[in-house]
């Protein structure tokens, strides 16, 4: 498959999120994922419009699917979606919900905003390509740290390191939400099941960018995206 990655959605992004209202209290887990969603559909996922159902295209799916406003904005950026869908989240007539909806929204992979669902969902999808021998493709899920509280991604986390499956992908973007946490940070809980893994900057694009795509052979891989605390 012949993808031609898109330009740079920076400066389209500020005024088609504020096309997007009636979600305000989840503005800051929007705001969080703005630079990772940004950087991925501009430099790194091989999909497009017209690539939305190739076997060897890139999946992100998002698992911190509560204010989707910021991967919105992005889908409309890169002509996933109208610009003028933006302007009815929510409402009677409108495809985009406060959780999106593969069935109703072009590119979106999964329906998701049911917290903790995503990772495993993504373990699944990467064994599923590996068992029909694709292998080019990757997947790619974002996950919130506060996510990581749901027990479900710890199995979902020691699966992925004992397959060894190098064809994942997961972003954790970490405003420190998550009421529990872990000695050592959020890489310590995945490298000990032999993940490979990178911490950085979550608004810095060229950090965001070599840390997407520094996967290795025979290890799924985990990026901690820091942004300013939720609180």
């Amino acid at each position: 498959m012949t993808t031609t990655l898109p330009t740079d959605s920076g400066a389209r992004l500020p005024g088609l999120i504020r096309r997007l209202t009636g979600d305000e209290k989840h503005a800051p887990s929007a705001h969080s994922t703005i630079d990772v969603l940004q950087v991925l559909y501009d430099r790194v996922l091989r999909v497009t419009p017209d690539t939305v159902d190739a076997p060897e295209r890139d999946r992100f799916l998002l698992s911190k699917g509560h204010g989707p406003a910021a991967y919105y904005a992005v889908l409309a950026a890169h002509g996933f979606i109208p610009d003028a869908w933006l302007d009815d989240l929510a409402g009677p007539e409108s495809r985009l919900g406060h959780h999106p909806d593969r069935l109703l929204v072009p590119g979106v992979e999964i329906g998701s905003g049911s917290l903790g669902h995503g990772l495993g969902l993504a373990v699944g999808t990467a064994l599923g390509l590996r068992a029909q021998g694709l292998l080019k493709p990757r997947v790619y899920v974002l996950l919130g740290d506060a996510e990581l509280d749901e027990g479900s991604n710890h199995e979902a986390i020691a699966y992925a390191g004992a397959t060894g499956l190098d064809n994942l992908t997961a972003v954790v973007v970490d405003n420190e939400s998550a009421s529990y946490g872990w000695a050592g940070g959020i890489a310590s809980r995945f490298t000990v099941n032999g993940w490979t893994a990178d911490t950085v900057d979550g608004r810095d694009h060229e950090a965001l960018y070599a840390a997407l795509t520094g996967h290795r052979p025979r290890h799924p891989h985990l990026v901690v995206a820091r942004t300013e605390s939720k609180g």
